[in-house]
């Protein structure tokens, strides 16, 4: 895969533009996760889009039909073709993050990416976003995975803060003080 951090950035940044312009920022968003979540599942759509060989006008053929499938707007399916046409499709997933971040700088979010021993539950979930809220001052959106390797509790990281509530962390911070004398 090629690298394209500034190129991604300027694309997202672009189509941002206009949905704001439009009104449609939060609606946008969702219609870029659902064409990620088919280009995700569906791995021969996302061999042939990302193919070198395939000419431009028929890769954007089938962005464009797949967007209108899913009933995208006028403007990501615009959006789509171009990302298409111009062989830039393997960055599409790095842009639809991209996006998102945009819009959800703009709201004052930010996203904890959280793992813990066990699913939480939706009232867990809601506690814990309330409590990293009140320590980075936005609000925060939990997006969770199940991690079988941690004995218990959880890790949430917010960019470069983390906070550690695992068994396995307070077990450590334990040896260490216990070795520490």
């Amino acid at each position: 895969m090629r690298r394209g951090g500034a190129t991604t950035g300027r694309y997202a940044k672009a189509l941002f533009l206009l949905a704001r312009e439009s009104g449609r920022v939060e609606a946008v968003g969702d219609e870029l996760n659902a064409f990620l979540e088919v280009l995700t599942a569906e791995r021969r759509l996302n061999e042939l889009l990302s193919r070198r060989w395939v000419e431009g006008a028929a890769k954007r053929s089938v962005a464009r039909a797949v967007a209108e499938r899913l009933g995208c707007s006028r403007l990501v399916k615009d959006f789509l073709g171009l990302v298409a046409t111009r062989g830039r499709m393997d960055h599409f997933p790095a842009m639809a993050r991209a996006y998102r971040d945009l819009v959800d700088r703009e709201g004052g979010r930010v996203r904890a990416q959280v793992r813990s021993a066990v699913a939480l539950t939706d009232t867990e979930r809601g506690e814990l976003a309330g409590r990293l809220a009140r320590v980075v001052g936005k609000e925060v959106i939990v997006e969770e995975s199940v991690d079988s390797t941690l004995l218990g509790g959880f890790v949430a990281q917010i960019g470069s803060l983390v906070v550690d509530g695992s068994l396995d962390g307070q077990l450590a911070r334990m040896r260490k003080r216990l070795v520490g004398g």
